[in-house]
C-alpha cells in the first residue's frame, strides 16, 4: 500500500469542488467514535469532489441524529448507524417514511465475541471452541479478560461465564477497569506471543493490529441473546455474539432530491477488516479521519470505484492521480 498521498489531496478534502446543478447542499453525520469519522470524510470527499455537493458536517451521536431527523428532518445522512443502538424510534421512522436504510457500510457488521491469539490456534487448534478452551485452560492463561462495568458486554459475557460454569473449569475472571486496560492487556500479551483470552468487538484498533481468532460459542439463538443482556438473568444460556447491523441511512427528501448520490451512498460499504486495519494505521499514523479517508482513497480504487458512477469516477481519477 501506498504512503500517504500528497497534500494536494487534503486540500481537495477541505476545498469543495464546483457545484453541479443536480447536487446543491447536504448534511452528513460525524458520530463520536474513529470509524465513523473515516466513513464519514471518504463520503464527503466522494461527494464534494466527485458529485458537487456543498457538504456540512454534523457532530452527532446515534440517539441525537435519529432524534434530530424525526423532528427536523435532518441530517440528510445518518453515516454508521448502529441497528442495535437507535431503537424503537429509528424503526418508527422508517414505517413512517422518514427515513430509509440504503446499505450495510460494514460487511458483514460489527463483530464482537470472546477471542483468542491466532498463533495459539495455530499450535492448539482445538483452541477453536469455547469446549477445547475449557479443557484446556492453562493454554490460554487460565484467565478470562472481561469487559468493565457499566458496558452492555459486561451483562452478557457475566451471563455467559455463569452458564458456562466457566470459573468451574479453572478460568479465573479480570473485569477490566476500562477499555483502556482491556485494549493494553491484549497488546502486552500479543507482543510477547503470551496466551491471552476475552472479549473485543471490531472495527476497533486491536482487532486492526492483531491477528486474532473468535472461539466458537456455538450457535446464536436470538432469544437466549436477548436473555443474556439482562444483567443476572435467571437461568442464562449459551449464545454466539449476532453479527450487528450497521447502516447508511437518509431522510427519503434527500434521497427523491439527490438520486445520483443516494445511488452511490447506496453502494458504499466497508469491510470491517479492511475498517480495523485503517484504525490501526490511523493510531501506528497519528493520522486525522482526513487523513484516513485520504489513505483509503489513494490505496483501495478497487474498493471504491464500483460505488461511482463514470462521471464522478473520471473526476475522483483525475484528483487522485496528482
Amino acid at each position: 500500500m501506498r504512503k500517504l498521498t500528497s497534500a494536494a489531496l487534503l486540500c481537495a478534502l477541505s476545498v469543495p469542488a464546483m457545484a453541479q446543478a443536480n447536487c446543491g447542499e447536504v448534511s452528513i453525520t460525524e458520530m463520536n467514535w474513529a470509524s465513523n469519522t473515516v466513513v464519514t470524510n471518504v463520503a464527503k470527499f466522494i461527494m464534494e469532489q466527485g458529485y458537487g455537493c456543498d457538504v456540512s458536517v454534523i457532530p452527532s451521536d446515534t440517539v441525537p441524529a435519529v432524534t434530530s431527523v424525526a423532528e427536523n428532518g435532518e441530517p440528510d445522512i445518518v453515516t454508521e448507524l448502529w441497528l442495535n443502538s437507535a431503537g424503537e424510534a429509528y424503526l418508527r421512522l422508517e414505517k413512517e417514511g422518514k427515513i430509509e436504510r440504503l446499505a450495510k457500510v460494514l460487511d458483514p457488521g460489527g463483530v464482537e465475541g470472546w477471542w483468542i491469539p491466532t498463533y495459539l490456534v495455530e499450535k492448539h487448534p482445538e483452541l477453536k471452541t469455547i469446549e477445547g478452551v475449557m479443557a484446556n485452560p492453562e493454554l490460554v492463561g487460565a484467565r478470562f479478560n472481561n469487559c468493565p462495568d457499566g458496558w452492555g458486554c459486561r451483562i452478557v459475557s457475566d451471563n455467559l461465564i455463569r452458564a458456562l460454569e466457566l470459573e468451574d473449569a479453572g478460568i479465573k475472571v479480570f473485569n477490566h477497569g476500562s477499555g483502556e486496560t482491556l485494549a493494553s492487556s491484549m497488546a502486552s500479551a500479543v507482543q510477547k506471543e503470551e496466551p491471552w483470552f476475552g472479549y473485543y468487538w471490531g472495527p476497533t484498533v486491536p482487532l486492526g493490529k492483531y491477528d486474532m481468532t473468535r472461539v466458537e460459542l456455538g450457535e446464536y439463538k436470538p432469544k437466549v441473546h436477548q436473555k443474556n443482556q439482562t444483567a443476572n438473568a435467571d437461568n442464562p444460556g449459551v449464545s454466539e455474539f449476532p453479527t450487528a447491523t450497521v447502516l447508511t441511512s437518509v431522510t427519503t427528501d434527500f434521497k427523491d432530491r439527490e438520486p445520483e448520490v443516494t445511488e452511490m451512498l447506496s453502494k458504499m460499504t466497508f469491510k470491517t477488516d479492511t475498517m480495523s486495519a485503517l484504525l490501526a494505521w490511523m493510531d501506528s499514523s497519528n493520522a486525522s479521519g482526513e487523513e484516513a479517508a485520504v489513505y483509503f482513497l489513494s490505496n483501495n480504487r478497487d474498493e471504491w470505484s464500483g460505488w461511482l458512477n463514470d462521471d464522478a469516477r473520471k473526476k475522483l481519477a483525475a484528483i487522485l492521480e496528482n
